[in-house]
């Protein structure tokens, strides 16, 4: 039997390599169902039944829906607008010119104090009878009647102070409304976002519309529903406040024309001036 070569060694010893080789890659090629289980033992929890289903959808024309789902902030932002509705309402009437200033009033007495047809005590009680705040001030006008013009105005003023205080009642909460509101609707908005980013990391939510929809829609409807309460009583608040200004100087207006009525300087000179205007007597012709 002949001897093996050197030659032929080297070539048994590359085929055995080469046997090697294409085992180890058809090993590696081979799936390995043990590591293929965990695989599916997650998808097989991960079926829709474990899902967790999709909010239904927000609706934006249900109010008590919107409230609803808005969250207990959305109730606190409808009792704001509860409140604002009411002290509207409780404005408009209060602050009408014919309840604050009634003109027939006004020029009736003054035209009754220029003439002299009445004295201190029926002028007093004509305003204490009307009861309007510019009968306020007058009274607290005629009170002084006869002293020197100074006293008088300064007796105006005073009760054109408290009257002006009175006028001014109420616009606190809307000015109080116009300033909470927006902080209510942040604070649900922060809410709204905290569940939106608990839906991402319990379920998985990220790239699922469907689960992140209603913590947004969450808190935009806080957002909305804070600047939706906060708008309109920033808007009354600047309207009642211009409207008592033009009545407070109205009624500044008035009460200087009684002043010059009933202060000391005046009565005395009235009876000058209604001596002057009187014709002498005619003699008649022996």
């Amino acid at each position: 039997m002949n001897s093996v070569g050197d030659g032929d060694k080297v070539r048994i010893f590359v085929a055995m390599a080469l046997v090697v080789v294409a085992t180890g890659i058809a090993a590696a090629e081979t799936p390995n169902p043990a590591a293929t289980e965990p695989i599916a033992a997650t998808r097989s929890t991960r079926c829709p039944d474990d899902t967790p289903p999709p909010p239904d959808a927000i609706s934006t024309r249900n109010l008590v829906k919107v409230l609803i789902d808005g969250g207990p902030l959305m109730i606190a932002l409808a009792g704001c607008s509860l409140l604002v509705i009411t002290f509207v309402l409780e404005r408009v009437i209060s602050l009408r010119r014919s309840r604050v200033i009634p003109k027939p009033f006004v020029t009736r007495l003054l035209e009754q104090i220029g003439n002299g047809e009445i004295d201190r005590a029926q002028a007093m009680e004509l305003c204490q009878k009307n009861g309007s705040p510019i009968a306020q001030v007058f009274a607290g006008a005629i009170r002084k009647w006869g002293r020197p013009s100074v006293e008088v105005e300064q007796a105006a003023i005073d009760n054109g102070e408290r009257v002006a205080n009175q006028l001014r009642r109420y616009l606190r909460v809307f000015y109080g409304v116009a300033n909470v509101g927006p902080l209510l609707g942040l604070m649900g908005t922060v809410l709204g976002m905290i569940q939106t980013f608990n839906a991402i990391a319990s379920h998985d939510a990220l790239g699922r519309a469907e689960l992140l929809a209603g913590g947004i829609a969450k808190a935009l409807l806080n957002t909305a529903g804070g600047l939706a309460v906060a708008i309109p009583a920033s808007i009354f608040y600047v309207v009642f406040l211009s409207r008592i200004d033009r009545l407070i100087m109205d009624i500044d207006a008035a009460s200087q024309e009684i002043v010059n009525l009933i202060s000391a300087e005046e009565l005395q000179n009235r009876p000058v001036r209604q001596s002057k205007t009187k014709r002498p007597p005619t003699r008649e012709a022996a």
